[in-house]
C-alpha cells in the first residue's frame, strides 16, 4: 500500500488509470459472459460528428452515459457501451471543400470531380476524425473501444444499402418531384427537421394588379417576397369572400417581369384566409409549399425563377436575372414603385426557415428527390404510449406522440458526394435498385447520397453485426438506455424506434434520458460567437476530469437546461481535494485496514455515521433508478462533506488523539467501512480519484480480482444495511436524536463566539449544564468539536447575568466572557459596525423602492439586489443580538 501524496495531482492520476483500464480490457464486453446471473447491459453512444471536437454538451451527455455504464458494472452486469462517429454528410464535405478552396486546390467541387473530392475527404477523416474520440477518453469514457464504429465503414454501408433496397421493394421508398427545403449554400435538399425557424425583421410589400377583363379594377396583394412575382402563375381568393367572388374566372396582369406581363387566372380556393392581409394571394407554385398545393389543385404551371444557388434565373426577367434573391427583393420593390404598382411597405416580423448546418434561409424548391414512407409507425408510437419504453423526463412522451401522429414522408436524398450513395442505377427508362450494380453497359448510378440520419437511424443494431444474428445482438439488443438531447427526438430517436421494430421486431432501447441544453450562467445558449463556450479540455487540465464531471452533474437537474458556471467545476475540484485529504488523514492514523468492527465498542457517532451511510445508499440508489443524477450528487455531497467530514471525522479526532487503543482501532474499522462504501458510491461520478484512493488505502488487497481486487470498477455497488445488520450493531433510531442534539449544541456553541468576535482558532473554556447524565465520551467529543480549551460539565452552574448561552436537548452551554474580551470596546466596535450596516440597508432598500430600477432591471440583477438586502438585514439582526448580550454582561 503506497503512501497517499499530500496533494492530488489529477493529470497524473487520470493518465495512469485510463492506461491501466485499457491495458486490462476493463471496458471490453464479452457476450459469452452474459447469463442469468450476469445480465447484459448495453448503451450506444450518440455518434458525434467526425468533424467534431469536445464541447460542454458532449461532456454532459457522455458523463451521464459513463455514469450509467460504470454503475451497471458495479451491479454485476456485462456492460457494452458501444462507441462510434457519424460521417456528417453536409458538415464534413463543407469543411473539406472550404479547406481545398483556401489552399487553391479548387474553386468548386466540379473541378475536382467526385472521386478526387472523396479521396480528400477520406484523407481528412483519417487525419482528424479521431480527435473527439481521444477527447472522450480524457473525460474518462469507459466505451468498448475495440468495437469503435463509423457510419461509413464497409459493413455499416452494406447495412444502409440493404435497408434502402428492402424499403424500395416494399414500396416505401419512391422518387418524385416535390416541393422540398433547399439549402442554396450547401446545394442540397433538407428534411423538415433540418430546418430551424427564426424570427426575422422583414417587410410586407403591398402592390396592385389590374383585372384584365375590368380595366380600372385593381386587386391589392401583400407579400414578403416581391422577387418571386415573375414566378406567379395564378391569383387566388376565397370564393366566400364577397369582395372578390365575382372576379373568379377572370385574369389579372402580372407586373413583373416587364417583358412578360402575363395574364394570370383568378382562381377560387377555400384555403385562403379572408382575414389575413388583403385576402388576395399571389400563387408561386415553384417557390412556396402552400402555393404548390394550390397550383396542384388548380392545374396551374410551376414556374421556377430562382436557381439552385439562390440567384435569379433568366425567367425572372432581364432586370433581375443573375441577382442574389435578397438583392432581387430590393430591385423588384424598386421596379414596382417605378411602375406605380407599389402601394406601401410595412415592417413585419415573421418566422423564416434556416438551414441548421449552413445557417442561411432555405428556399422552398421544386425538385426531383427520393422520399421514404415511415415503416412500423404504429408499433413505434404504441411502445412509448403503453410504457414499454420509458422517457425521462416523461413529458417528452407527449411531444413524441404528437409528432408521430402527423408524420410526413421523409426526403432522404441529398445532393452531396460524401455519404451513402443511393443504390439505384438508370439506363434510359430502366431503373435498377440493388446491392450491386447491374450487369451490362450503359447503366449510370444515381448521383445523390442519403440523408445522414438515414444511416444513423440503424445505429443500435447495425453496429452489432446485423443482418447476421450475432452473439452481440443476442445478448445486448435491445439496448438498455439511450442518452440524448430532446432537439433530436425526431431526427434520430423516433426514427431509431421505427427502424428497430421494422428490422428487429423489437424496440431498440428500453429507456431514453433527455438531457437539458448547456447554457451560460445568464441563460444564453453557448456559442463561439458569444465567447461563452468553454473548452472542456482546458477545464480538465485546470481542474481535473472528475471535477468537471461532478461539477456538471451537480448543476444538471433532470430535463432542465444547465446554467454552466466555472465555479461549479471549481467546486468539483474542491470536493475531490476534500475526498483526497480525508483518505490521506485515514492513512496517517495507521492501524489495521478494514479491521473487524466490535459492536460493543461503537460510539454514538459511529452508529450515527453508519445510519447516515445507509440513508445515502438508499437515496443514491433511488436516484439512479429514477435517472435523477443531480439528486444523487446532492445526496453524496451532503453525506460526505457535511455528515462524514464536518461531523464524523471531526468527532473521531477525540478518539484518535486519545489513549484508548481499542476504541481507536474500532473507530478506524468504522471509518474504513464507511469510506469503502463511499468510494464505491462515488466511483460512477469520480472514476479516477476513487480508483486511486481505493488502491491507496488498500481496500483492493483482500478482494477477489473480479469484485474490486483489480479495479474498483468491478467492486459491488453498496447495498442498504439490512435489519439484521442494524440489530447486530445496535443502529437504533434513538442515536439520530442524540447526535442531532449534540450537533445542535455544538453549532450554537460555535456561534456564541461571534458575540465577542472570538475566532474559532482561539481556545476558550465552555461550561455545560447537562439536562441529564452525560457520557464522558460525549463530553470529550463536544469539547473537541468546539475547539475548547476545556469543557466543564456542571449540573449546578449558576451563570452570571449576560453570559452568552445556547440550549439543546443535552442541556445549556455557556461561554463566560470574563478575561476574554474588553466588553466596552467590543460594544463600541459593534455599534460602529451597526451604523454602517444600517446605511447599507437604507441604500439597498431605496434601490428596490425605485420603480425605474425594479421595472427595468433584468430578473437576475433584481434578485441579486433582493439577496443583498436580505444579507444586510441578517447581519443587522446578529449584530443587535451581540450588543444585547454584551450590554447585560
Amino acid at each position: 500500500m503506497a503512501e497517499i501524496p499530500k496533494a492530488y495531482e489529477s493529470q497524473a492520476v487520470e493518465t495512469k488509470w485510463y492506461s491501466f483500464w485499457q491495458e486490462h480490457d476493463c471496458f471490453t464486453a464479452d457476450p459469452a459472459r452474459v447469463s442469468d446471473k450476469r445480465p447484459g447491459y448495453s448503451i450506444v453512444i450518440p455518434p458525434p460528428n467526425v468533424t467534431g471536437v469536445l464541447h460542454m454538451g458532449h461532456v454532459l451527455n457522455n458523463t451521464i452515459q459513463d455514469i450509467l455504464a460504470r454503475k451497471a458494472r458495479m451491479d454485476g452486469k456485462e456492460v457494452l457501451w458501444l462507441p462510434g462517429t457519424d460521417h456528417a454528410g453536409i458538415a464534413t464535405q463543407s469543411v473539406v471543400e472550404r479547406k481545398l478552396i483556401k489552399e487553391g486546390a479548387m474553386r468548386h467541387r466540379d473541378e475536382l470531380g467526385r472521386e478526387q473530392l472523396l479521396e480528400h475527404i477520406w484523407e481528412w477523416k483519417e487525419k482528424h476524425g479521431g480527435i473527439i474520440i481521444e477527447q472522450l477518453k480524457k473525460l474518462g469514457a469507459s466505451c468498448d473501444w475495440s468495437r469503435l464504429r463509423f457510419t461509413m465503414d464497409e459493413e455499416y454501408t452494406q447495412c444502409v444499402q440493404r435497408v434502402f433496397v428492402d424499403l424500395y421493394e416494399k414500396g416505401l421508398i419512391y422518387r418524385g418531384k416535390r416541393m422540398v427545403n433547399w439549402c442554396p449554400k450547401s446545394l442540397t435538399a433538407l428534411s423538415d427537421e433540418e430546418v430551424i425557424m427564426k424570427e426575422q425583421n422583414s417587410q410586407l410589400f403591398y402592390f396592385k394588379v389590374q383585372v384584365v377583363e375590368e380595366p380600372g379594377t385593381w386587386l391589392e396583394i401583400a407579400t414578403t417576397r416581391p422577387e418571386t412575382i415573375p414566378g406567379d402563375t395564378a391569383i387566388a381568393v376565397n370564393p366566400k369572400d364577397p369582395r372578390y367572388g365575382h372576379l373568379i374566372g377572370k385574369h389579372a396582369i402580372r407586373p413583373l417581369p416587364i417583358e412578360n406581363q402575363a395574364h394570370l387566372p383568378i382562381v377560387a380556393d377555400e384555403h385562403i384566409d379572408i382575414e389575413f392581409g388583403t385576402g388576395v394571394l399571389k400563387v408561386t407554385p415553384a417557390h412556396d409549399k402552400a402555393d404548390f398545393e394550390i397550383g396542384q389543385r388548380h392545374g396551374v404551371e410551376a414556374l421556377e425563377v430562382i436557381a439552385a444557388d439562390g440567384k435569379m434565373n433568366d425567367l425572372a426577367g432581364t432586370e433581375l436575372a443573375g441577382l442574389d434573391r435578397f438583392e432581387a427583393r430590393k430591385a423588384a420593390s424598386a421596379k414596382l414603385d417605378e411602375l406605380g404598382a407599389l402601394i406601401k411597405t410595412e415592417d413585419y416580423k415573421n418566422n423564416v426557415g434556416f438551414s441548421e448546418r449552413a445557417d442561411v434561409p432555405i428556399e422552398p424548391r421544386l425538385s426531383e428527390q427520393w422520399f421514404l414512407k415511415y415503416p412500423s409507425q404504429q408499433e413505434a408510437r404504441d411502445c412509448v404510449a403503453n410504457g414499454s419504453m420509458k422517457f425521462y423526463p416523461e413529458r417528452w412522451s407527449k411531444t413524441y406522440d404528437y409528432w408521430m401522429g402527423g408524420l410526413q414522408d421523409w426526403c432522404i436524398s441529398r445532393q452531396l458526394w460524401w455519404g451513402h450513395r443511393i443504390p439505384v442505377w438508370y439506363r434510359g427508362e430502366e431503373i435498377h435498385c440493388g446491392l450491386e450494380a447491374p450487369v451490362g453497359e450503359g447503366w449510370v448510378q444515381d448521383p445523390d447520397v442519403l440523408d445522414t440520419w438515414c444511416s444513423s437511424w440503424l445505429w443500435p443494431f447495425a453496429t452489432m453485426g446485423w443482418p447476421d444474428d450475432t452473439e452481440t445482438l443476442k445478448k445486448f439488443y435491445p439496448t438498455t438506455d439511450l442518452v440524448t438531447g430532446p432537439d433530436i427526438i425526431f431526427f434520430w430517436v423516433a426514427r431509431m424506434i421505427m427502424a428497430g421494430y421494422e428490422w428487429k421486431g423489437d424496440l431498440p432501447f428500453r429507456n431514453v434520458y433527455f438531457t437539458g441544453i448547456i447554457r451560460d450562467k445568464k441563460g444564453r445558449k453557448m456559442s463561439k460567437s458569444l465567447g461563452n463556450s468553454p473548452d472542456p479540455l482546458e477545464l480538465i487540465a485546470k481542474y481535473g476530469a472528475d471535477a468537471l464531471r461532478f461539477g456538471t452533474m451537480r448543476s444538471a437537474p433532470q430535463g432542465l437546461d444547465v446554467l454552466f458556471d466555472e465555479k461549479d467545476v471549481e467546486l468539483g475540484r474542491n470536493f475531490c481535494n476534500k475526498l483526497w485529504n480525508a483518505c490521506r488523514f485515514r492513512q496517517m492514523q495507521g492501524g489495521e485496514i478494514e479491521g473487524e468492527i466490535n459492536p460493543a465498542l461503537l460510539t454514538s457517532d459511529d452508529k450515527w455515521i453508519m445510519r447516515r451511510l445507509d440513508q445515502a445508499i438508499r437515496e443514491v440508489t433511488a436516484a439512479f433508478k429514477a435517472y435523477r443524477f443531480t439528486d444523487a450528487t446532492g445526496a453524496l455531497y451532503r453525506f460526505f462533506w457535511s455528515e462524514f467530514c464536518d461531523w464524523y471525522v471531526e468527532s473521531c479526532k477525540a478518539t484518535f488523539f486519545g489513549e484508548d487503543a481499542a476504541r481507536k482501532a474500532n473507530v478506524l474499522a468504522v471509518f474504513d467501512f464507511v469510506m469503502g462504501h463511499t468510494l464505491r458510491l462515488f466511483h460512477p461520478f469520480l472514476p479516477f480519484i476513487t480508483e486511486e484512493l481505493w488502491h491507496g488505502l488498500g481496500y483492493s488487497e483482500d478482494m477477489p480480482a473480479d469484485q474490486g481486487g483489480e479495479t474498483i470498477m468491478t467492486a459491488h455497488w453498496p447495498t442498504v444495511l439490512d435489519e439484521d445488520f442494524m440489530t447486530f450493531y445496535g443502529l437504533e433510531e434513538t442515536v439520530d436524536l442524540l447526535v442531532g442534539a449534540k450537533h445542535q449544541l455544538v453549532t450554537a456553541g460555535r456561534n456564541l463566539r461571534t458575540i465577542g468576535n472570538i475566532p474559532f482558532a482561539k481556545k476558550v473554556d465552555y461550561i455545560l449544564k447537562p439536562a441529564g447524565t452525560l457520557d464522558p465520551y460525549e463530553a470529550e467529543v463536544i469539547q473537541s468539536l468546539l475547539n475548547a480549551e476545556g469543557l466543564e460539565v456542571n449540573p449546578d452552574y449558576a451563570p452570571r447575568k449576560g453570559t452568552p448561552a445556547s440550549r439543546s436537548a443535552l442541556g445549556e452551554l455557556f461561554l463566560p466572557l470574563d478575561g476574554l474580551i474588553d466588553v466596552e470596546a467590543e460594544k463600541a466596535r459593534l455599534e460602529g459596525q451597526l451604523q454602517k450596516i444600517t446605511k447599507e440597508i437604507d441604500k439597498a432598500g431605496a434601490k428596490l423602492n425605485n420603480p425605474k430600477f425594479t421595472e427595468r432591471a433584468p430578473e437576475d440583477v433584481l434578485q441579486e439586489a433582493k439577496d443583498r438586502l436580505a444579507d444586510w438585514q441578517e447581519k443587522e439582526r446578529q449584530t443587535r443580538e451581540s450588543i444585547e448580550y454584551l450590554s447585560e454582561a
